[in-house]
């Protein structure tokens, strides 16, 4: 083993030691769920802001994106299992963004295949946003879609915003309704092509349900 790979390892297993499985009431262990996320803050500053009590969330913004990102969430899921503290979830927070169709598709049966889930957005994950305020079911761009969130909010949208979970948190059930509505209508899935489309709010119910 090279010595940086040796290295990594000690810092993942130094980390997962201090992050021993909790227990819940009545003993039952907490559930341990993973987020892998492409966007380095705007997906993980909104996830963090979730109060969950009843399992341990970990978040983590890696930087890359569709088949790259999966992979790392395989890794990082059996690297998991092989130190004895499995993830009960694993969840990929992707874009569609202007990545090729194979790359898009790819990524997502991969998740599917390793047992992952997804959250993949088509084009952008400032799509879950804006379905808070509107059902949205024509296609725009990534900057299409902030320039209608900064009407929306009546402020210029910032992407790392640590505070735009709260600003929202009010609208939350239309979001997620309006977002199930907007999948239903794909009924075999082509992720590259279902434009617009998020899966975001199945993740976020997830979260809520470990409230």
């Amino acid at each position: 083993m090279a010595k940086g790979d040796k290295l990594r390892k000690e810092a993942w297993l130094k980390k997962r030691n201090s992050l021993k499985r909790k227990t819940a009431f009545r003993g039952k262990p907490f559930r341990r769920i993973l987020i892998v996320c492409e966007g380095e803050k705007t997906e993980p500053n909104y996830f963090q802001r979730f109060r969950v009590t009843s399992a341990v969330i970990e978040i983590v913004g890696k930087g890359y994106n569709t088949l790259s990102l999966v992979k790392e969430a395989v890794r990082l899921k059996e690297l998991a299992r092989a130190n004895d503290e499995p993830y009960d979830q694993v969840w990929c927070v992707f874009d569609r963004d202007s990545f090729p169709n194979h790359n898009v598709d790819n990524a997502w049966h991969l998740a599917r295949k390793m047992k992952l889930k997804t959250a993949l957005s088509n084009e952008a994950f400032e799509l879950w946003f804006l379905l808070h305020f509107d059902y949205i079911n024509s296609a725009h761009t990534r900057q299409e879609y902030q320039d209608m969130l900064s009407d929306r909010l009546g402020h210029k949208y910032e992407k790392n915003d640590a505070r735009i979970y709260e600003k929202l948190l009010q609208r939350q059930k239309q979001a997620i309704e309006n977002a199930g509505k907007l999948m239903s209508q794909y009924t075999h899935r082509q992720p590259s092509q279902d434009n617009p489309c998020t899966e975001v709010h199945e993740l976020v119910m997830e979260l809520n349900r470990q409230k």
